[in-house]
């Protein structure tokens, strides 16, 4: 009897060809001194450009921007007319106009030059009113930066609006405000809950909405404000100071109000521009005009500078991307020029494996690159940028990591995507022109507006980088060049993917059906 080992269950030969593949593509890869250099000349140069950006930016605000109750920046500024309430009550008021103004003089801060806060001078203005100019009754715990409140009010082009903390909006009656179509406001305490209403008539009441300022004081300010933000003409990118004018009547008020009587007070926060005065004129005991300019609302970056911080990121990728398009292209059609391609299919018959191996180790490497150097940037550039005095907006960890994680996925699917036009195309300089045609000019051509080629075309997955906040309650440039893009970070990433995965299944078709 002859007994026998058994012997190892060989891996299946699929597993083993595409593992000899991968190791054959990484070879070819490493032992080109030229595609080596090229990546690591992307990651250097993505560095290099991103530090270079943030070097040349020298910004500067007076002060810091307050905190709101959420964590977010916000902007805290406008003319307040107040009273102290001790404990429960309510204001009401009559707003029978609602003017504005704003000035030709745009926000005097660049990239290069500063920014700083300015007055607006009256000799300068022109009629205009601010869409989210605002003019009502306001109640918080004090007048300190990015406080608690609660507030209704009319707005240029939004009719009547409850807001709170900022963030918070619940819309009431339609319309403009003015001489023949005048709103009454009325705000309530009743706790830590205040309730907003309006009418059109000072008879019939709507409720609007309530808010519940948890741990509120039992001693509060509570009054009239007027506040109008930076002013966009149509068409324009930059926008301009602006100052708005209301006339109340018929106030009135129910509860503790110790003083009886009205205090002014121009709450000025961090914003582009204030007024030249903040006025108020009480011509009755139950009548005033009141003017006031900046916003209550949360900060957004086109708002606060002319410069986005990410602009130094973008700006880095899209050296490393140029790079990439010529490495990943060249990677596929040197093959190719050398005629080693029916070598490579000689050695590998199932021709479509060859076009994935490459593929994958393209992009792995692009993506690693790319991730390694997004992380030392992001940390490079905020230090830069904030030595240079920059206001840096708050970035969580979950938008960091994807940041970093996304600009590798971006220049990871570039490589593949280019891996594709070179298989499908075979001659160098004509796949790099067409990565450079998908991947950079609609870039070009829709940064400005933000238009369907920023959403429709591979420059989409810029998007990922998008990091700036943004507020429907605040009118804003929102424009690629400001850091706003037409898509979703992971949708813009997706469209990429998709072009990517389009072009692989094409080139996988014509290698097929091609001798070589």
């Amino acid at each position: 009897m002859t007994t026998t080992t058994p012997s190892r269950s060989a891996p299946p030969p699929g597993r083993t060809d595409v593992t000899r593949l991968l190791h054959a593509e990484w070879t070819k890869f490493r032992t080109v001194r030229g595609l080596v250099i090229a990546l690591c000349a992307a990651a250097v140069g993505f560095v290099l450009l991103s530090f270079l950006t943030a070097l040349g930016s020298h910004l500067s605000i007076s002060g810091v921007p307050a905190t709101g109750p959420g964590g977010e920046p916000v902007s805290d500024t406008y003319m307040f007319v107040r009273q102290t309430l001790d404990g429960d009550g309510t204001l009401t008021a009559r707003v029978t106009s609602l003017t504005g103004a704003h000035t030709t003089v745009q926000n005097s801060g660049s990239a290069s030059g500063g920014f700083s806060q300015g007055q607006i001078s009256s000799q300068q203005l022109s009629p205009g009113l601010a869409p989210w100019a605002k003019a009502g009754i306001i109640l918080e715990p004090g007048t300190r930066q990015g406080t608690t409140y609660a507030a209704v009010m009319v707005t240029g082009s939004h009719g009547v609006q409850m807001q709170y903390n900022y963030t918070n909006d619940s819309p009431g009656l339609a319309g403009p405000v003015g001489p023949s179509s005048p709103r009454w406001l009325r705000l309530s305490r009743a706790g830590d809950v205040i309730t907003g209403y309006d009418s059109a008539s000072g008879a019939h009441w709507t409720e609007i909405g309530t808010a519940r300022l948890a741990g509120l004081s039992r001693t509060v300010q509570i009054g009239l404000f007027v506040t109008s933000p930076v002013y966009f003409t149509a068409g324009a990118e930059v926008g301009t100071p602006s100052v708005a004018t209301a006339s109340f009547d018929q106030v009135s008020t129910r509860g503790d109000f110790p003083g009886h009587s009205w205090t002014p007070d121009a709450i000025n926060g961090v914003y582009p521009y204030q007024p030249a005065a903040s006025t108020w004129q009480q011509s009755s005991a139950d009548a005033f005009s009141i003017s006031g300019s900046g916003d209550i609302a949360p900060l957004v970056d086109d708002i606060l500078s002319p410069f986005w911080q990410g602009a130094c990121i973008v700006n880095g990728t899209i050296v490393g991307l140029l790079i990439v398009i010529v490495l990943a292209t060249l990677f596929a059609t040197s093959e190719y020029r050398r005629k080693l391609i029916r070598t490579t299919f000689a050695a590998c018959p199932r021709r479509p494996r060859v076009l994935a191996a490459k593929a994958a180790v393209a992009g792995s490497l692009a993506f690693a690159a790319g991730a390694i150097a997004t992380a030392i940037a992001e940390v490079v550039t905020r230090h830069v940028l904030a030595a240079n005095g920059n206001y840096l907006f708050p970035q969580s960890g979950a938008d960091l990591a994807r940041v970093i994680i996304g600009t590798g996925l971006f220049l990871g699917l570039t490589a593949a995507l280019c891996v594709a036009l070179g298989m499908m195309l075979r001659r160098g300089a004509v796949a790099v022109a067409a990565g450079i045609i998908l991947l950079v000019v609609p870039g070009i051509l829709g940064s400005e507006s933000g238009n369907w080629l920023m959403r429709a075309t591979p420059t989409a997955a810029f998007a990922i980088e998008g990091t700036v906040p943004y507020s429907s309650l605040v009118t804003a440039s929102y424009t690629p060049p400001n850091g706003y893009f037409p898509i979703s970070a992971w949708a813009g990433l997706g469209v990429l993917a998709a072009y990517a995965a389009v072009a692989l299944g094409t080139a996988m078709w014509l290698i097929r059906r091609r001798d070589a």
